[in-house]
């Protein structure tokens, strides 16, 4: 539902307007004159504002041309009890969605208030598709697992069931979500990622629920969700296994009552949204741990999806690297160019620890440091040695006092084991044979920070 201010200087009109569109389902806030109005615009972001034309100190008129003066994203319908064909013609011209006369016909609020949120909505669902560029989100491909995955997507999109999408790092996951949204019912509609493992914990509540003004320090105005803003759409809960306990309870609550309440809000707010999940890490691992709920894996996990990674597809890696690089000649003004034989030879039979993402960043490295219409083998071997050198072999080569070598090394080792298993702490604990809070501990001391 929409959020919408209602600007009037009398009383009566702005809490009968309140009940009438509270009942609709709408948030509703008020304003009893112009300036405040421009000052809770900012604060509250409405989708609709009624606005009186009588009002004290500022006309109501004026108060639209400064809105669209600003710039300020919303649709605005005009009230008057004492209307005239060219105040409803000016405020027309000036940008009003609408023009009600007083006494207000209820039937026909309801009605203008749902038309002019919905024409809200629908521009910012075109300004987000205009945003995506769509070659960006292609699955590239003609193996027998992609043909797979792909045949997979178009089943499960047409459905209304929660997907969980799962593969390694760097497979292509957050793809399969855009593939699936695509080909959904609800494709016309916003499609809404949050990063679960990016956002810290102290806010990813607000982040995913939204929060109310003052709800916690730097809460400066009321901000919307990921939930409200993916209302009626999808909304992609990416590394979903890095979620804490507690937000998974409230994820589950808003997954099956379709409602919410936002950070320091006490009313519910009803959303309709199709959850897509995504991780990396084994759940049913985290599950056996205490680290992840059983319930909420059985809610996301009514269609899995798996990626493959890219040693499961080598046919698709010359088509891969093609692709990305003539991306990144294309978005950047850079002349074309393209890989011999030999090179895609190369890059062929690498093996790809970071998958779909190490291939992609080793052509964006070769795309920015050659200067030729060709890259050859010999300058991506030259461009990839460092990397592919032996972990830690500089520090059996440079002079140093023996215990920073050695924590050196610790640091090599313990950041290899983990990208090894995905920044899966169960799992790197397990072969490092420490328990979860040691290597928590270690990878703090030692520094390390997730890539």
């Amino acid at each position: 539902m929409a959020k919408i201010l209602v600007v009037d200087d009398e009383r009566n009109i702005r809490a009968t307007l309140g009940d009438i569109l509270g009942d609709e389902g709408h948030e509703v806030c008020f304003a009893e004159n112009g300036d405040r109005a421009l000052g809770a615009i900012p604060e509250e972001d409405p989708d609709v504002v009624l606005l009186d034309i009588q009002l004290p100190r500022r006309d109501g008129l004026s108060v639209l041309e400064e809105i669209k003066k600003r710039g300020y994203d919303c649709e605005v319908i005009m009230i008057s009890g004492h209307g005239t064909i060219e105040s409803a013609v000016r405020a027309i011209k000036i940008g009003a969605y609408h023009f009600l006369q007083k006494p207000l016909a209820m039937i026909e609020v309801r009605q203008l208030v749902r038309h002019a949120a919905e024409a809200k909505q629908q521009r910012d669902e075109l300004r987000t598709l205009r945003g995506k560029d769509v070659r960006r989100y292609e699955i590239v491909g003609k193996s027998r697992a992609v043909a797979a995955l792909r045949e997979q997507i178009l089943k499960v999109a047409p459905t209304t069931g929660r997907v969980l999408i799962t593969g390694e790092s760097g497979t292509g996951k957050e793809l399969v979500a855009w593939a699936i949204h695509r080909h959904s019912e609800r494709h016309d509609r916003p499609f809404v990622k949050v990063n679960c493992a990016a956002i810290p914990r102290n806010l990813i509540e607000s982040e995913l629920f939204g929060h109310e003004k003052g709800a916690f320090t730097g809460a400066t105005a009321t901000k919307k969700g990921k939930f409200e803003v993916a209302d009626r759409g999808t909304l992609l809960l990416d590394e979903i296994g890095d979620m804490d306990l507690n937000t998974q309870t409230k994820v589950l609550r808003a997954i099956q009552e379709g409602e919410l309440e936002r950070v320091g809000g006490t009313k519910t707010i009803k959303v309709d949204v199709r959850i897509l999940a995504a991780t990396h890490r084994d759940l049913r691992e985290m599950i056996a741990d205490g680290s992840f709920r059983e319930d909420l894996y059985y809610r996301l996990c009514v269609l899995p999806v798996h990626v493959p990674p890219l040693a499961q597809r080598p046919d698709d890696i010359p088509l891969l690297a093609t692709h990305f690089l003539s991306g990144y000649c294309r978005d950047n003004g850079v002349a074309p160019r393209q890989f011999t034989d030999e090179a895609l030879q190369l890059l062929t039979g690498l093996r790809y620890r970071g998958n779909i993402r190490e291939l992609r960043n080793i052509v964006e490295r070769a795309a920015i440091l050659s200067t030729g219409a060709e890259i050859s083998g010999s300058f991506l071997r030259s461009l990839m040695e460092p990397d592919r050198g032996p972990p830690g072999h500089d520090l059996f080569v440079t002079t140093r006092p023996l215990a920073e070598a050695k924590e050196s090394l610790e640091r090599v080792y313990v950041s290899t084991q983990l990208e090894i298993h995905g920044w899966d702490i169960p799992r790197t604990a397990s072969a490092l044979g420490l328990q979860r809070t040691n290597l928590h501990r270690k990878i703090k001391s030692l520094g390390i920070e997730r890539p």
